[in-house]
């Protein structure tokens, strides 16, 4: 029997990242997945030979010992029968969450960690992580109530892109729906470039409706084998994507986009939408890969 791969959730101490735990122990129970709660640390860079007296570890490999028990308790008192496991792995925490990302369901983390100044832009270890995750990836971020079981807003949100047939993150956005019991809002946004001439046919006298036409048609693609027993709202709003699915946060449980993964390729894989809305989406967003 093949073990079911865990919801895997990067932790270091810090608010953001406990909310996250929140967030990733709730994902587990509705998955009916095991939870695994992992620190990562360089600590010997920053240690050197000082031993902690008592238990004779590196300061910091104690600390992040503390801080994984600290987390699967707060896990644990949330789901008492949740399977929690808890590694610290002595390495950059990017390079270990994207290792991590190849045998996991979902990778979950916070905006970011203790030396972060604020929670208004992504920390760069979350940033990474996301353009290179091979499994889809939640950050936690917003004024939500730390619950992916039962959102404040009842629905989830999810962007329709330039490849619309098969998308993965329509497909993801639709099984999460299932287990919240919501409804999904797909959404496409589309924009008439100011600098295109009318002399298609279709243009003359209403030169918008050709990009609005094609929007809908995107949404038709997108949605051409989706569950039946999944409530969904289409939607073709004129503007940018990234200020189109920002405004669609605000009133949503979760937003969830796609980034293509392209083999061969070892730069950031995000694309300028899924990074605009990790730096400004007012709920929790999932980054799901979209391998070419």
């Amino acid at each position: 029997m093949t073990k079911a791969l865990p919801i895997v959730v990067g932790v270091d101490g810090s608010e953001p990242s406990l909310r996250a735990v929140d967030w990733a122990a709730d994902e587990a129970a509705l998955r009916g997945l095991p939870l695994r709660l992992v620190y990562a640390s360089l600590w010997e860079r920053y240690e050197g030979t000082s031993i902690a007296d008592d238990v004779a570890k590196p300061d910091e490999q104690v600390l992040a010992e503390d801080v994984v028990d600290t987390a699967a308790r707060r896990a644990r008192r949330r789901h008492p029968d949740l399977d929690v496991s808890v590694d610290v792995l002595p390495e950059e925490p990017e390079y270990a969450l994207v290792r991590e990302s190849r045998s996991a369901s979902v990778l979950v983390t916070g905006t970011r960690g203790r030396s972060g100044l604020a929670e208004a832009l992504l920390g760069s270890v979350s940033l990474i992580v996301a353009g290179h995750a091979q499994c889809p990836m939640i950050v936690v971020r917003g004024n939500h109530d730390n619950q992916a079981r039962t959102g404040t807003h009842g629905r989830v949100v999810v962007g329709v892109g330039e490849k619309p047939a098969g998308s993965a993150a329509v497909r993801f956005a639709f099984d999460e729906a299932r287990r919240r019991g919501v409804p999904v809002d797909v959404v496409r946004a589309w924009r008439w470039p100011a600098h295109e001439t009318t002399d298609h046919p279709l243009m003359s006298g209403e030169p918008a409706r050709l990009h609005e036409q094609q929007a809908v048609e995107a949404l038709e693609t997108a949605l051409q084998d989706v569950p039946a027993d999944v409530e969904s709202h289409r939607r073709v709003v004129e503007g940018h994507t990234r200020t189109v699915l920002v405004d669609a946060s605000r009133d949503a449980d979760l937003l969830i986009v796609g980034a293509r993964r392209r083999p061969g390729h070892y730069g950031l894989q995000l694309g300028r939408v899924a990074h605009g809305v990790l730096h400004h989406s007012a709920c929790p967003v999932v980054i799901v890969p979209e391998h070419a």
